[in-house]
């Protein structure tokens, strides 16, 4: 925390200081072999590597587990630097030093057009504002699992950790044995030389603790053996097995159970509470009041001997319930505001090339207005955290996305310094951002606090977390084209309404940084005001609103309805130009050959231009987000009035692939998660309360009703783009633009609804 207040300082203080800072170099991200300890038989060789005697490689892993496979992505970083097989490679969770801060998710962060990337030469514009952030993300140091971007994040440092690891054990055996390491050679972790001396990692590693690492290279694409090769994931076989942890298996000797039940009314607080009954039931042991925590509604919660215990005798607790001060949200209201700040007020205007106001005046105008609702992440495994509070020490078992944010709120909530508090991080069952929130931990140590020194497992009821989710923003947009007089689109003109994420995630989770980073924020025309397409005349802005629904990140973001939004209204003006969808997005392409690769890939493996079945059409859709270029098109029919989607083909560029088969598998998920989204899912609000209260209201994909889900890879040699996120966006246009060719009607609305 020091180093980000003299941070934080410097950037508001003096000019001097800032250039002085400025100009240092960044911040080295190797660390010190002392922050992986050493055990029996291990030697740490930097901050990310250590190696154990029986030849074993253990790497330290900052990034949560959540379904998208990085437990075994970051591991073949290292086993390819270091030349030794990927069942050699063993993680164990990284301490929360800086040089385990996620610095690509905030340089990302950065609102940069495609086409200004694309044209920058390494050494403009792009590259320097990438470097400070950067660098000031290496100040901050903020552990998060988020963004697509874990592998983004370790492509530089992970494999220099390794290789510098691997030069160190190759110095120890040239000295050891008085050869020039120039000789040495390494093969599956074993060094070796031409006149027959040999030693395994294991054998070298004390010495090389205490050996310079000498010259450290980075392997070339060429010489890959394990990256780009598809590699069984390491957590399936726990995972089938029933032996791996994830939040709600933690089991501690002497633990109880806390189940909460929080105010229907989102923003309200309980009132009169009368417990007599529920804790006069079998097995229950106290209530404890839960104020408004880190962005929460406030609640209840009772304890009790298990989770079914605590959770009949919540259901029994008499509450009057409050409304909040400024009366119960309405959805319906929300949406008119929404509607009503696009056409009233001006915003940020994100980009703009050209005089869009002159283009309009000459051509003939294509106008339409979009809308999402707000969404619920709906993770398999609900809120959940296990907490001990005894001694002046808080330790804390929980899925968590965010480990240091929970381990300071922990610290807040218990009054104890930061350093007095212990973080296990868990497998998550699925994440979608919000498991990027923290109010659950600040609730499991409050009622740990209450409960003399036994740990205590509080969980989520599935309403509960459907009813008081921090949801995915509602959004409108207006979108108006121009055409000239020979047919062409002279201009597009985006302007959009709806709630900023960033701010508010910072005010709930980092207290401290929320003034000075509350500005616009590019979550919020993230896929509108970067589209790829090469109009002449652009313009998009963004009315920022607050309309007090809690709201937070999602699955891809702003991405995944900008993306409905830009992506539908492509093919709205493709139509109104005369044009194919496919043949239109290629023509205004001309400037991005990366995006025009995807798009004829796609187009290309789908059979775009041939024939479809009878009574299936199908829809394209291009979008970029995270580093990775994705284009989809879906084959879709009518069932019983019904959407069905049969088929999506995937094309994508996501740089270099670490792993084909984990690729093609989040191409899947996320085809699966967005159509949930895009067929069935909303949410709303009357007088406060949530309506849609578990998977019954709020549907998602059934095993039966899935796409068969074909993914393409366009070689790269780039580094890593994101894969967790970037194939949700496209789908629900494409289905959109699918269902359009198929009955003549434009659904400008999610859900969609034939």
């Amino acid at each position: 925390m020091r180093r980000r207040a003299l941070l934080l300082s410097a950037m508001g203080g003096a000019g001097a200081l800032v250039v002085g800072w400025a100009v240092m170099p960044a911040r080295s991200r190797l660390g010190a072999a002392r922050l992986m300890l050493d055990g029996e038989g291990v030697a740490a060789l930097n901050g990310w590597i250590k190696v154990a005697t029986d030849g074993s490689v253990i790497l330290a892993m900052p990034r949560s587990e959540m379904g998208q496979g990085v437990h075994t992505a970051l591991p073949m970083l290292a086993a390819e630097e270091l030349d030794v097989p990927l069942g050699s490679v063993r993680i164990e969770q990284a301490g929360a030093d800086a040089i385990y801060g996620n610095v690509a998710m905030l340089v990302a962060g950065l609102p940069f057009h495609p086409q200004e990337v694309e044209a920058d030469d390494g050494y403009g514009r792009v590259k320097a504002s990438r470097w400070l952030v950067g660098k000031v993300a290496r100040e901050l140091g903020i552990n998060a699992t988020g963004g697509s971007s874990s592998v983004a994040d370790a492509w530089d440092v992970v494999r220099l950790a390794a290789a510098t690891a691997r030069a160190r054990l190759l110095g120890a055996a040239s000295l050891q044995w008085r050869l020039p390491v120039e000789e040495l050679s390494v093969r599956d972790g074993v060094v070796s030389h031409p006149s027959g001396k040999s030693a395994s990692y294991g054998q070298l590693a004390r010495f090389a603790a205490a050996t310079p690492s000498g010259t450290v290279r980075l392997k070339e694409h060429k010489e890959f053996r394990v990256i780009g090769e598809p590699a069984a994931r390491i957590d399936i076989p726990s995972k089938v097995n029933g032996s791996a942890r994830f939040g709600l298996d933690v089991r501690l000797p002497g633990m109880r159970y806390a189940v909460v039940r929080l105010c229907p009314m989102l923003g309200g607080a309980p009132g009169h509470v009368d417990s007599r009954a529920a804790l006069a039931m079998p097995g229950i042991d106290r209530i404890v009041m839960l104020p408004a925590y880190a962005g929460s509604t406030a609640g209840i919660a009772i304890v009790g001997k298990t989770t079914w215990h605590a959770r009949q005798a919540a259901l029994a607790v008499d509450v009057e319930w409050q409304q909040r001060p400024g009366g119960g949200l309405d959805t319906r209201r929300i949406e008119a505001g929404l509607e009503a700040a696009v056409r009233a007020q001006s915003g940020h205007v994100f980009h703009e090339r050209g005089d869009v106001d002159a283009a309009e005046a000459a051509g003939r105008q294509v106008e339409a207005w979009y809308r999402a609702p707000y969404l619920a992440h709906a993770t398999m495994e609900p809120m959940n955290c296990t907490a001990q509070v005894r001694g002046g020490k808080v330790e804390i078992w929980v899925p968590t996305q965010v480990p240091q944010m929970a381990s300071a709120i922990a610290a807040r909530i218990a009054g104890v310094a930061p350093e007095a508090v212990t973080v296990h991080v868990t497998l998550l069952g699925g994440g979608f951002g919000r498991r990027l929130e923290v109010d659950y931990v600040a609730q499991a140590v409050r009622v740990a606090m209450d409960c003399g020194g036994v740990p205590v497992q509080l969980v989520w009821p599935r309403e509960e977390d459907q009813a008081h989710d921090f949801y995915r923003p509602m959004q409108v947009a207006l979108l108006r084209g121009s055409l000239d007089k020979d047919g062409r689109v002279s201009s597009l003109r985006i302007k959009s309404a709806g709630d900023a994420i960033q701010p508010r995630w910072l005010a709930r989770a980092l207290p401290a940084l929320s003034g000075p980073l509350d500005m616009p924020d590019k979550t919020t025309a993230e896929g509108l005001f970067d589209l790829p397409y090469g109009f002449a005349n652009q313009k998009m802005e963004h009315v920022a609103t607050r309309m007090e629904v809690p709201v937070g990140f999602w699955r891809s973001v702003g991405h995944s309805h900008n993306a409905f939004f830009s992506e539908s209204f492509i093919d709205e003006l493709a139509l109104a130009a005369g044009q194919d969808p496919v043949e239109f997005r290629l023509a205004q392409l001309a400037r991005l050959p990366r995006f025009r690769a995807v798009l004829a890939l796609a187009a290309d493996k789908s059979g775009w231009g041939s024939k479809a079945l009878p009574g299936r059409a199908r829809g394209v859709a291009l979008h970029e987000s995270f580093g990775t270029i994705v284009a989809q098109v879906a084959e879709v029919s009518l069932q019983g009035g019904l959407p069905r989607v049969h088929r999506v083909t995937c094309a994508l560029d996501c740089g270099t692939v670490i792993n084909p088969a984990i690729v093609a598998q989040q191409m899947e998920s996320s085809v699966v998660f967005a159509l949930s989204a895009a067929l069935h899912g909303r949410i709303d609000i009357q007088a406060g309360v949530v309506q849609q209260g578990n998977f019954p209201s709020y549907p998602l994909v059934k095993l039966a009703d899935a796409p068969v889900v074909d993914t393409w890879l366009v070689a790269s040699q780039r580094p890593p783009g994101g894969v967790g996120e970037p194939g949700v966006p496209p789908l629900a246009p494409a289905v959109a633009n699918a269902l359009f060719a198929l009955t003549g009607k434009r659904l400008r609305s999610l859900p969609l609804v034939v």
